[in-house]
């Protein structure tokens, strides 16, 4: 695992544990027991790692009982899910999000690679 980061390695364990299913709930405090991280290490791979631009909803409860609920999304079979994607980008994204939500209706077959390929040339910096 040398050359990965802590966010990494945390990253590629829960996609591990949503291979079987399409959601899981997760305690924080656990994952980050196991990882011997503090909790907010969890809370920022969710938040960056886990986001709707990149095909993931997370729900979080906080408290004694809390949990962390991640769920995979197929952009074809829900249109609240893709509202919500609009909802995200507003006016402006960022290139990132551009590249992870390209990447997201690619692998959803939403697009094929030459769709791909042109909304990536459209959205490139070195384009405008």
């Amino acid at each position: 695992m040398q050359g990965q980061n802590i966010s990494d390695i945390i990253e590629k364990y829960l996609k591990q544990i949503l291979a079987d299913s399409e959601q899981v709930e997760i305690s924080r405090s656990e994952i980050a027991n196991l990882f011997n991280v503090v909790p907010s290490q969890i809370n920022y791979v969710m938040k960056t790692r886990f986001t709707i631009q990149n095909g993931y909803i997370v729900e979080s409860k906080r408290g004694g009982g809390g949990y962390i609920r991640i769920e995979k999304v197929n952009l074809l079979d829900d249109v609240g899910v893709i509202d919500s994607l609009i909802g995200t980008i507003g006016e402006s994204i960022s290139q990132r999000d551009g590249l992870a939500i390209v990447q997201n209706l690619y692998n959803n077959e939403v697009v094929n690679r030459r769709e791909a390929n042109l909304i990536l040339a459209a959205i490139d910096k070195q384009t405008l």
